[in-house]
Parts: structure tokens; C-alpha cells; sequence
């Protein structure tokens, strides 16, 4: 029933937006992200990632991201985690080159819930997150933060096409819808939702490969500007396993 309810509220946003969808603005990107996952035990591991994020047309950086985060299995199928995050974002529009970056300082919770069925897995997570974001104008940082809150529910679908010894391929499919909240949200209550599909390949027991495409339809902040982004997307996997199995 929660899924349910989840899925109606994902329709009635839809809808709303496509009511009041007025300037839409389509962009092309490249992200590339470093992902490693340092197992300490079978319960507790520590998961960091650097993700960079360019525009394609013309060639510009939108931003970088540093995250890192606990997460700790509660089973085989509940795992929780919390951590924090840094984005430095350079601009938002191609056309638009600043010379100053503006930082965002996240932190994250969230708990995630699997289920395996043979060659195929369903997974979900729901994930909050408290945003600052330090106040800037067009000549650049100015004192103080606004803060938001962001709220994130995942649906993801894996299937498994092969699997040999250290070695593997699947395929990746989810979609995602993130809500704001907080005091300064006035127009962009929606915030964005995404859908996903890729490919990894498992090289060896260690390393993962993974090159899918993104689209992410986000609301802006005045309630009728929108971003269409069409983005290709690149994911280095590295696993380091610090527990010996006796």
C-alpha cells in the first residue's frame, strides 16, 4: 500500500507540472563519478564517491560533488546509512560562466529496503536530505545560507545477465522523485524526477564498471522555468574489503 500511495503521489506531480510547464530549458551533460565502498564487517561499511559534472554543448563545468557516508546492514534486505556532502556548483546555464563557485553543504539519511527473485532485484530507497546553500549574487558569495529540506524516493529494478566466478553483467532501471520542503520553498515544492537505465559489468570482484543515461526534469525555483536534461553518465566502482572471512 505504501508503494501504492507513493506511485499517486509521483502521478498528481506529473500532472501539476505538465499544467503549469511554461519555459523549458533542454541541456545536454557528462557525469563521471569515482565510487568506492570500504567494508569494514559484515554489518558496517564506509561508502565515499567524487562526482564530476560537465555540459556537453557548450563544453562548461556545472559542478562537483564529495560525499561520504556510514551505512550499516540491518539484514539481508534493510541497510540504513547517514553522511554528508559537498557540491561545488559552477553555474546552472552553459551560456552563464561565472568566476566564482557557490557551495552547497548536504547532509543525508536514508533507509533502503531489497529483495532478490532469482536473476532479478527490487530495491528501494527513501533518503532526506538538509540542504545549505551559501547566498551568492551575479558578482559573487555574499554572507549567509538558506536551507531546505529534500525528500527522495527511489524505485530501482536490477536484472542479472550473467554471472562467473568475479565476474558479471546486469542491467540498471529506476526512477525517482524528490520533493522540497522548508520555509523558503514557495513555487518549487516538485523539485525534480529522474529515470535511469545502464549496464554494468563486474570486471573482478573489486572493480565495476557502469555507463547508463539519465534524464532529469527539475523545477526551478520561480515555479515555471524548467530543466530537460538529457545525461550520460559514467561510474568507476572500487571495492575494498578491510574483513577477512574466518
Amino acid at each position: 500500500m505504501k508503494t501504492i500511495r507513493i506511485f499517486c503521489l509521483l502521478f498528481v506531480c506529473f500532472v501539476s507540472k505538465a499544467q503549469t510547464e511554461k519555459n523549458v530549458d533542454h541541456q545536454s551533460l557528462l557525469w563521471t563519478r569515482y565510487y568506492n565502498q570500504l567494508t569494514i564487517n559484515n554489518k558496517w561499511s564506509i561508502h565515499s564517491e567524487f562526482d564530476n559534472r560537465i555540459f556537453i554543448n557548450p563544453v562548461e563545468e556545472n559542478l562537483y560533488v564529495i560525499r561520504i557516508q556510514g551505512r550499516y546492514k540491518i539484514n539481508k534486505g534493510i541497510e540504513v546509512g547517514a553522511g554528508f556532502a559537498y557540491f561545488s556548483v559552477a553555474t546552472q546555464d552553459p551560456e552563464i560562466a561565472f568566476d566564482f563557485n557557490v557551495p552547497e553543504y548536504r547532509g543525508q539519511q536514508d533507509i533502503t529496503w531489497k529483495k532478490e527473485h532469482d536473476q532479478f532485484t527490487l530495491n528501494q530507497r527513501f533518503q532526506v536530505e538538509e540542504r545549505f546553500f551559501h547566498n551568492a549574487n551575479k558578482e559573487g558569495l555574499v554572507q549567509g545560507t538558506t536551507f531546505y529540506w529534500r525528500f527522495r524516493y527511489r524505485l530501482q529494478g536490477e536484472y542479472s545477465f550473467w554471472k562467473k566466478e568475479n565476474q558479471f553483467l546486469k542491467a540498471i532501471v529506476y526512477d525517482e522523485l524528490m520533493i522540497n520542503g522548508g520555509k523558503n520553498v514557495v513555487k518549487n515544492t516538485f523539485d525534480q524526477n529522474r529515470i535511469y537505465a545502464a549496464l554494468q559489468y563486474g570486471v573482478n570482484k573489486n572493480i565495476a564498471l557502469e555507463l547508463g543515461y539519465l534524464n532529469s526534469f527539475q523545477q526551478r525555483a520561480s515555479g515555471v522555468d524548467y530543466f530537460n536534461r538529457d545525461i550520460i553518465r559514467f561510474t568507476f566502482y572500487h571495492k575494498i574489503n578491510l574483513h577477512k572471512k574466518k
